[in-house]
């Protein structure tokens, strides 16, 4: 499984939108220059994080846009499967796929499975907020 550039970039945009707001929304041109992402992309990531309820768009000379809820709230997988869709490895391991005719005597399936638990069981349990700890904590590293 390969994550593509729209995942990732949703996944800074929304940290960018968490780490960055001040009370008042930030406009998608601020976001883009800090991570260096094109603004035309960032507007059809935007759109997609705005479909799923999971941003605001304020309109207007001091519009822009925010998350609706905390850093707390979203998880890493919430962001990704709104812009990659599933993150299963295999299809036959996906909840709801048409049984394989091979289910009943394939060894594999099951390291399939353990694949997309690790996965889950990472992307589902590390926030926005948590991102924005371990940038604090990049932050106060340093080298002599």
């Amino acid at each position: 499984m390969r994550i593509s550039t729209r995942g990732r970039y949703a996944i800074r945009l929304m940290l960018d939108l968490a780490i960055h707001y001040s009370g008042s929304p930030i406009r998608l041109k601020e976001a883009a220059g800090r991570q260096g992402i094109s603004e035309k992309y960032l507007e059809q990531i935007v759109s997609i994080l705005n479909k799923a309820g999971f941003v605001r768009s304020v309109r207007g000379a001091q519009g822009g846009y925010a998350l609706k809820e905390p850093p707390s709230y979203y998880t890493v997988g919430m962001i990704l499967r709104q812009t990659e869709g599933s993150l299963t490895p295999v299809e036959c391991v996906e909840e709801g796929a048409a049984p394989c005719e091979r289910e009943a005597d394939c060894v594999t399936r099951i390291l399939w499975g353990k694949l997309n638990d690790a996965i889950n069981g990472v992307v589902d349990h590390i926030t926005l907020e948590d991102l924005m700890s371990w940038d604090k904590t990049r932050e106060n590293d340093y080298i002599i």
